[in-house]
């Protein structure tokens, strides 16, 4: 293939609205993905592949639904919590609620915490770190599930104050 070909090649997939197209030939492979909102292309791939290797490989256009969100719908939402505090995870781990699975949870949904209470752990490399609260109030959300992934500076809990 020349260049002249690849550049056609390039247009064509950017004006077809596939998201993705890979080709195989002999010893070339190229790889040619594009941004459905846009419709522009963002990487191209040419990659020189041993002959023995490379088997002729299908095209399969991918049909994706566009995302549509409503931005109106979330702005009283987060005007209503402005007023609450946000707890943090200090650090990247796996979030737990209960100090081992045969206890119960350390703290629920409308529950009034303490400055200094533990509110959760947070397992980092084998180590169980306990969270504990900056702030005294009322627990209005828990924004996190039992046992999942959390990265550092991500949001646990919303707390009323008053």
């Amino acid at each position: 293939m020349d260049l002249k070909e690849i550049q056609n090649l390039i247009k064509f997939v950017a004006n077809s609205g596939v998201a993705e197209v890979k080709l195989e030939m002999d010893d070339v492979k190229i790889t040619i993905r594009t941004t459905l909102e846009t419709n522009v292309t963002e990487a191209t791939y040419v990659q020189q592949l041993p002959a023995q290797a490379a088997l002729p490989q299908a095209v399969v256009p991918q049909q994706t639904a566009p995302v549509v969100v409503n931005v109106n719908s979330e702005a009283p939402a987060a005007a209503e919590d402005s007023k609450f505090i946000t707890i943090k995870s200090p650090i990247i781990g796996t979030f737990y609620r209960k100090p081992s699975p045969d206890k119960p949870v350390f703290t629920e949904v409308g529950s009034t915490i303490a400055k200094g209470d533990v509110l959760c752990v947070i397992e980092a490399m084998k180590l169980f770190n306990e969270i504990e609260s900056e702030v005294s109030g009322k627990i209005v959300k828990i924004l996190v599930d039992d046992m999942s992934p959390v990265e550092f500076d991500q949001p646990l809990f919303l707390v009323d104050p008053s």
